[in-house]
């Protein structure tokens, strides 16, 4: 039984050292969030069985759960670099596919179209607002800027203020509110599925989305011109992965002990 317990121990560790290196691959990622593995044991008994003669099987990968603590920020100077401070995900769509998804990665560029866009294509969200800036639906739409204004003038550029405000400026000198930055918070965002790129989609075990303004609520407001990096410890990381390899090589010397006490037993034998 002993060998088998071993293996159990075996490839706990190799989870672990998987995850410390995807951590540690993603450190310099805009918006990634590391993930720690935890472990349970394995005990195999009956109603028969003399609790004070039970022996533990092994152990198992109990979760492995994303940490979502704030990483640092990074200034850029970017109009279109944004950073949450405080809890929240940018909501973006994937106009291929029509997939809602979420990031904490802010850095966005405008496309041809006009459109809000994530590394990935995916469109920025916002809520539609009237002719006083203030929301006016809380439907979803892209963050599209029209290339004109009303009088003609072309477009010169675009910010983000810290409530969520993003304003189109026009060659003529004047603003157009195109929208509020919709933010979007979980009741678990621990169960939020990782798709890669950063971002998140909602499941059951997270709960549905709940939208709102940056700065409001519990919704954290808005750093223009700054990105959130990594929340990875390069150090805590690499004291983690030393840990994960003395518990592999433990694990590999019970099974080698194993080994030798079968094959004593086997010599005494013939």
């Amino acid at each position: 039984m002993s060998f088998y317990t071993s293996i159990t121990g075996l490839k706990n560790a190799q989870t672990d050292l998987d995850v410390i290196a995807h951590n540690i691959a993603n450190s310099e990622t805009n918006g990634f969030k590391k993930s720690t593995a935890s472990f349970a044991d394995i005990v195999s008994a009956s109603v028969l069985t003399d609790p004070k003669l039970t022996v533990g099987i092994g152990a198992r990968v109990s979760s492995i759960k994303q940490n979502f603590a704030l990483g640092p920020t990074e200034q850029t100077g970017s109009a279109l670099d944004v950073a949450i401070n405080g809890e929240g995900f940018f909501t973006v769509v994937d106009p291929t596919s029509g997939q809602t998804e979420y990031t904490r990665n802010g850095a966005f560029s405008v496309g041809g179209g006009g459109y809000i866009l994530t590394d990935q294509d995916a469109r920025l969200q916002v809520f539609p607002v009237d002719a006083s800036g203030a929301i006016s639906s809380t439907t979803l739409q892209d963050a599209q800027i029209p290339g004109t204004n009303a009088a003609g003038a072309e477009y010169a550029g675009v910010t983000i203020s810290s409530t969520g405000q993003v304003v189109a400026t026009y060659a003529d000198g004047t603003n157009t509110t195109i929208g509020i930055l919709a933010l979007a918070t979980f009741i678990a965002p621990t169960g939020l599925k990782q798709m890669g790129d950063a971002s998140w989609k909602a499941t059951g075990v997270s709960g549905a989305a709940n939208y709102g303004q940056p700065g409001s609520s519990q919704f954290g407001s808005l750093l223009s011109g700054t990105l959130e990096r990594s929340n990875v410890d390069l150090a805590e990381e690499l004291v983690s992965l030393i840990t994960a390899q003395r518990d592999f090589q433990a694990n590999a010397k019970a099974i080698d002990t194993a080994s030798q006490i079968s094959q004593t037993i086997i010599n005494l034998r013939t």
